[in-house]
Parts: C-alpha cells; structure tokens; sequence
C-alpha cells in the first residue's frame, strides 16, 4: 500500500476489525454492480470511496431528468449521458486511483454468465424480477456472493446471498421464479428519494465486508425496512433443499447453469434492464 493509499483509507485501517489487511483486500476486489440508478448510486460512490480497486458499472439506459430527485451519481448537466459513462465521470472524481468500467449495455444469458464470472462480489441494484433472476442464476453458477437491494415507495429491502457457502439460500430460494408477485416499478408508483440512500450504502457496507471479510453478512436474514415509519423487520430463511436454481440437478449440471439455446434464455427472462 502506498503512502497515498495509507492516508486515504486511514479511517478504515484505524478499524481493528479491517485494518490494513482488510483494507489491502478491498483494494484488490472487483465489483459489479448492476444498475446505476437509485439504489446503484450510493453503494458505488461508497465502494469507489471506500477503495475496491476495480468496479464495473452496468446499465443501458441514460440519465433522465426525473433521475435526479433519487440517482446522486448523476447531475443535471449530465442528463441524456449514458447512465454508466455519468456514473464513471463521478465515482473517476472521487477517486481517480480505481479501476472504473463503464458498460452500457444489456446483459443476457453468455454474456451475464461471463461478466459474473470475472467479479468477486455482484450487487444487485435492478427493479425487476427477470433480472434478478438472471443475476442469481449466473451467481449460482460461479459461486459469487451477491448483495441484493430493492425500494419502492417508502418500502425497502436488503439481503446477501454468499454463494460460496454450500448451505447459503439464492434469490430463487426466497422469491422461487414463477410465483405469482406483483411487479411494480419506482416509474409507475414513485419512490422516496432518501430510501434508495439507505438500501444503497448498506449495500456497500454488505459488500465492503465481504470483501475484507470481516463481520457478519446478511447471508439467511432479510431486512425490510418501513421508511415511513422508520421501522426495520427481520425475516430469517433457509436454504430450500428443492431449489431449481441452487439445488442438486438430475442431469449433472451445474447448480445455477444457464440455458445455452437463445430460445431458453428468452423463455427464462434473462434480459437485464435495470432502471
């Protein structure tokens, strides 16, 4: 670590429980955080400040004018600015010393696979059922710790689903794919602004400890959150022995495969389109 370095994170490394090791082990993860927009602002200009050497930021969209009420990555003077490339300019002002990819794009079956497969931790900061399915597949698939948040309304959640611990549920454990939910989107049915704060920095904070691997994560506890009436709610779940996604699969497959054929890709939703 550098003389730079130690003076940046010297707030982390006066932590006994990170230290210098801990931050060394930061400084040499990768993120992907999938979705730059409400709860994907916060937790990257967290994980960028807070020193993970290389961070991949994914989303297709651009910044919109009605962002702004929510999405801090983005400015005013940025609005028709690809969503990723807006995000890369600030978390590139914060701390220029980082790795910043920039990928506007969608992501599905192959390419969402291989993506997965080159981070140590995802962050899942989308709005939509099909692809958080998706992400968790492909997390299942290469057994990466995935750090899930969502917001709508005053409404939050967070949870970690630490794929590299044979006994740790996946998203399709808590949410099984097919069941009748209600998909609902911040576009349609609005959003407080300070909730997708507080569901994206502890995202951050979920994920910083994975990476430094220190604490206790998320992992088999669903916090939601009441913004309205600022009270947290605890849910504990287990791993589902019948999982389709994270079970044992009768034709040797990997836990977590993903369709091959686009046909199957089409038929699983695995189209990422985060807002």
């Amino acid at each position: 670590m550098t003389d730079e370095q130690l003076l940046r994170y010297s707030r982390h490394i006066l932590l006994d429980a990170l230290g210098i090791d801990g931050q060394t082990l930061i400084l040499a993860t990768h993120a992907l955080i999938i979705g730059a927009g409400g709860l994907g602002s916060p937790a990257a200009l967290y994980l960028a400040s807070g020193g993970v050497g290389k961070i991949t930021l994914v989303d297709d969209d651009t910044v919109d004018f009605t962002n702004l009420q929510r999405q801090i990555l983005h400015t005013q003077a940025r609005v028709g600015v690809a969503k990723a490339e807006s995000g890369r300019q600030a978390l590139s002002a914060i701390n220029p010393e980082i790795e910043i990819v920039p990928l506007q794009q969608r992501l599905s079956g192959e390419a969402l696979d291989a993506l997965v497969a080159t981070a140590d931790i995802v962050l899942d900061c989308t709005d939509n059922f099909a692809t958080r399915h998706a992400i968790n597949r492909a997390c299942v698939h290469h057994k990466k710790p995935l750090v899930s948040g969502a917001a709508i309304r005053f409404d939050g959640q967070i949870t970690v689903y630490d794929l590299r611990q044979d006994d740790s549920p996946c998203y399709h454990c808590l949410f099984p794919e097919g069941d009748d939910v209600d998909e609902v989107r911040c576009a349609v049915m609005g959003v407080f602004a300070p909730l997708t704060g507080i569901i994206g920095t502890m995202q951050a904070a979920e994920a910083l400890k994975l990476a430094a691997g220190i604490g206790e994560s998320l992992t088999g506890r669903l916090l939601l959150l009441d913004a309205l009436e600022m009270e947290w709610r605890t849910v504990k779940f287990k791993k589902d022995a019948g999982c389709a996604v994270c079970g044992p699969t009768p034709d040797g497959q990997a836990p977590g495969y993903l369709p091959r054929s686009d046909a199957d890709r089409e038929s699983a939703g695995a189209v990422c389109r985060p807002d």
